[in-house]
């Protein structure tokens, strides 16, 4: 059957003819104006193709504005899928795939250096025939300066198709896209349908069905029209796989802990935590509570941990900001809390759609005083889950606050992982609420370890006020010198203790080497892929990723002596060598890598970016090769 494909820059096959070309890896960009649903049609794609057994990894694209000028590069909004036939750790590379609802979204994401040299790009060409004199200039403008991208650009009349089924496309080209992706990846239809039907099943039946049809219109268009496929081979587990983002996996490691209270107030991006507890939080006998504020939402979780309940506070950047006061107010009492601080770009309120790691030295060293506590760093969606429960178990062993930095990038991110197993000794035991053994005081620390029974509130022979002014074992305001180093070395001493409990960091690939490179958090795929692709190239290259960065675990220093360079990879800023007054001792240098030098007294450089996006692994392997001391293999 012969078919016209519209091309630009290419020829015009004269034949249908279909190559399908079986791949190991693909990624596909889907780009639109806010609000036409392209994130919504990136999730349900992913999640079929995670679902058939393959590896991937999201990421959103979202714009800073919540409602920017349609039609601009910079309000491109949308989201990267990125499949794989094994595990798939990061968002990749550049694209290979774009499906691109205007001209100028897709010239946003040129611009950016985001596209492959030689992508394959499906258009709505709409836009080149539009009654507005200055919407068809800027057409002719925009694919003027793609012309010599070495772009495949195949225009699609998405809108002019989607009107057999909706008299609004803007309200269904997702699922016409959604329909063409199905069918260039051979997805699974069925699935799709079922994926769909869930995902709009609080919304009227009519929806379903509408996206249905517009799902098998773009599938047949694409069987019609276009000439190629990609075939992804799918490696099928041995256990049962859930698929989910970092904040919904949060929300379950929150279920599985068995905490009870989640105070927040809204905020991008960790809000959808507590959309996801708002579902599921009753049934398991938890409440989600959104006060007035940031700080009302740390003084209503203080106040319910203090009660005896096993209680959280959801936030980002700036909100961890305002819980200061608060949470020093937690460090003093030793009353337990979990702190979720899900990072953006900052400082202030910054880049609220974007991913970065700045938060770190806030997190560790944010408040006024001595005032110790953990950190802890999930590194995958499924630690995001797991982390809580070691969160929470941390928090109530020790009465202390424990953070636990997630980011931008694993919040929206949606991959697969095992199903949990789940154990009972994830829940928290119930509070002991047997009278207090007489003599016993409120803060009566252990000496060795500086921990402390934990009084609830009516417990017969534990009445006592509670202050956050200085105080003595029985919670009394001592402004005494000898008392209060006292205090603040009981403080510091149980996190100590805790960090002996800790094992050392394994190290990926050779525990010696001419470089090794250390990161925390959402970048370790991104650094590993980076790592095995340099080690292939016969680079003598490792890395070591941080779970824990307050304690950090012992070790560290031992490990570090194996390796000629030290350096970190970090989303956080720091200044280049040899940029004007930049010299080696007023250097700002990556947040981690201030925490080890501090440390561990090495001289640990660092290689960061502050682009708003996720690392990728192919500039992280052109700075391993820059930063390869002199004298090392090549």
């Amino acid at each position: 059957m012969a078919v016209k494909l519209p091309t630009v820059g290419d020829a015009t096959p004269t034949q249908h003819e279909i190559h399908t070309h079986a791949v190991a890896d693909k990624s596909v960009e889907i780009v639109s104006d806010s609000g036409e649903g392209a994130q919504k049609c990136g999730q349900i794609f992913g999640t079929v193709s995670a679902k058939m057994g393959n590896g991937v990894w999201t990421v959103e694209i979202i714009p800073a504005e919540v409602e920017p000028p349609p039609r601009s590069p910079a309000g491109a909004s949308g989201i990267r899928i990125r499949l794989g036939s094994d595990l798939v750790t990061n968002w990749g590379d550049e694209t290979n795939l774009v499906v691109a609802f205007n001209e100028q979204a897709l010239l946003g994401r040129h611009r950016l250096n985001a596209l492959a040299d030689d992508a394959t790009i499906l258009l709505e060409n709409m836009w080149a025939t539009h009654p507005d004199d200055a919407v068809r200039a800027q057409w002719e403008a925009g694919m003027e300066e793609l012309a010599g991208s070495g772009y495949r650009i195949i225009e699609v009349p998405m809108e002019e198709e989607c009107l057999a089924v909706v008299d609004n496309p803007r309200r269904g080209k997702n699922m016409f896209v959604l329909g063409m992706l199905s069918w260039i990846y051979h997805r699974d239809l069925d699935l799709t349908r079922e994926q769909i039907a869930e995902t709009f099943r609080k919304k009227a039946p009519e929806v379903t069905e509408r996206s249905h049809g517009l799902l098998d219109l773009g599938y047949t268009w694409a069987s019609q029209n276009l000439d190629f496929r990609y075939e992804i081979p799918a490696a099928q587990s041995d256990r049962p796989m859930v698929v989910m983002n970092g904040n919904e996996a949060i929300a379950f490691g929150a279920v599985a802990a068995g905490l009870e209270l989640a105070a927040m107030y809204p905020i991008t991006p960790a809000t959808s935590v507590s959309h996801m507890l708002g579902d599921v939080f009753e049934t398991f006998g938890g409440v989600v509570h959104q006060a007035e504020d940031e700080i009302a939402a740390a003084g209503v979780a203080v106040g319910a941990s203090y009660a005896g309940k096993c209680a959280f506070t959801i936030t980002s950047g700036p909100g961890l900001a305002l819980k200061t006061e608060f949470l020093g107010l937690a460090i003093m009492t030793e009353i337990p809390l979990v702190v979720v601080d899900v990072q953006r770009g900052g400082p202030s309120t910054g880049l609220p759609t974007k991913v970065e790691q700045s938060d770190l030295l806030a997190a560790v060293f944010g408040q006024p005083g001595d005032a110790p506590h953990v950190v802890v760093a999930p590194a995958t969606i499924e630690e995001c889950f797991h982390v809580m429960t070691s969160a929470r178990r941390i928090a109530e062993a020790l009465r202390t606050v424990v953070i636990v930095l997630s980011d931008a990038n694993l919040a929206t991110g949606v991959a697969p992982y095992p199903r949990p197993l789940m154990s009972e000794g994830w829940q928290s035991i119930p509070a002991d609420q047997r009278p207090i053994p007489e003599g016993l005081k409120p803060y009566d620390w252990d000496p060795a370890t500086g921990i402390s029974r934990r009084f609830i509130p009516g417990q017969v022979g534990g009445e006592h006020t509670v202050t956050g002014l200085a105080h003595d074992e029985g919670s009394k305001v001592a402004y005494d010198s000898a008392v209060n180093e006292r205090a603040s070395t009981m403080r510091s001493r149980k996190i100590a203790a805790f960090q002996s409990t800790l094992r050392p960091p394994v190290v990926n690939g050779d525990t010696t080497g001419d470089l090794l490179v250390v990161g925390w958090g959402s970048t370790k795929g991104a650094i590993e892929e980076a790592i095995d692709r340099a080690r292939g190239e016969g680079l003598r290259v490792s890395s070591l990723h941080l779970t824990f960065l307050s304690p950090l675990p012992p070790g560290l220093k031992e490990i570090f002596s194996g390796f000629t360079k030290v350096m970190t990879v970090e989303i956080n800023y720091s200044d280049k060598p040899g940029d004007p007054f930049i010299t080696e001792q007023n250097r700002r240098r990556g947040q981690l890598s201030w925490l080890l030098r501090s440390s561990t007294l090495v001289d640990v450089d660092c290689w960061t970016r502050v682009l708003g996006e996720p690392l990728r692994p192919g500039r992280i392997l052109a700075a391993i090769r820059e930063s390869i001391p002199r004298g090392g293999r090549a």
